[in-house]
């Protein structure tokens, strides 16, 4: 199993903007989040607060029947109060690819569950996650996003732009679609961006990505869920312009390792 990253995983996320790091995680491991992330779906378990079951656009406003309460949900935020999903963020292997990156003071600063359903738009414009942040440099936040199913182009994989971290923090708009899911922005004046690659996964294959990079996803064309799991990091000493809490939901940071735990 990888840990830490070699040096030239490391190079690749700095020349690049993401690396990928094949087989993070094992089948076990990995299971325990997915059955909860479908338990939380399906409503036959209660999300603990500050939680947040995020339901589809075209579900919320009944363009679509959903044939499962799990079909309805797209995403969920923040699960820092979830003891199962919790052993990912905290999880040693990848705290160390973190360390890695950033070093060893780290913070825990987001968490979600993406769900992609089949049946619904749920595309995610090509955006930057710093806009979410206040948090500087770009370069103190790393985002990791692990598959827990195949992720492929026609399930709606990641697609990002190499390079594009280098860049400042663009002007973000509400994509001119029929269908938007709130919270999903897109960077302006971006185009069809031919040089994007789209990043197929394997379950337990993880990206770990510049809070500059350009990245979104597509439509999934499956009859099949696209799930992951992900969590982003900052680190600590950086510069805090909200004052170590998130404006928009009022939620603290939370240490991890190193210093910041005291």
């Amino acid at each position: 199993m990888a840990g830490r990253l070699s040096g030239a995983q490391a190079d690749a996320y700095w020349r690049d903007g993401f690396v990928c790091v094949r087989g993070l995680f094992a089948a076990d491991e990995i299971a325990p989040w997915l059955a909860r992330t479908r338990a939380l779906a399906s409503g036959a378990v209660t999300p603990p607060p500050p939680m947040q079951m995020v339901r589809d656009v075209m579900a919320a406003k009944g363009v679509v029947t959903p044939p499962t309460p799990e079909h309805a949900i797209c995403k969920i935020n923040f699960f820092e109060n979830d003891p199962t999903l919790m052993t990912y963020a905290r999880h040693p292997r990848l705290l160390d690819c973190i360390e890695s990156l950033l070093g060893d003071a780290l913070l825990f600063v987001n968490s979600m569950l993406i769900t992609k359903p089949p049946g619904v738009d749920a595309r995610h414009p090509l955006h930057q996650d710093l806009l979410y942040f206040g948090f500087r440099p770009g370069d103190a936040v790393v985002g990791t996003w692990t598959a827990l199913e195949p992720v492929t182009r026609a399930n709606g994989c990641l697609a990002v732009l190499p390079g594009s971290h280098r860049g400042e923090l663009l002007e973000h708009g509400v994509p001119d679609w029929e269908y938007v899911n709130f919270g999903f922005l897109g960077a302006t004046g971006v185009g069809a961006a031919a040089e994007r690659v789209h990043v197929e996964m394997a379950p337990g294959d993880t990206l770990l990505f510049h809070s500059l990079l350009l990245h979104g996803s597509g439509t999934n064309r499956t009859a099949d869920f696209r799930r992951a799991i992900s969590a982003h990091y900052a680190r600590a000493g950086c510069d805090d312009l909200w004052g170590g809490h998130d404006q928009l939901a009022k939620r603290p940071w939370l240490p991890v390792r190193g210093a910041a735990q005291g």
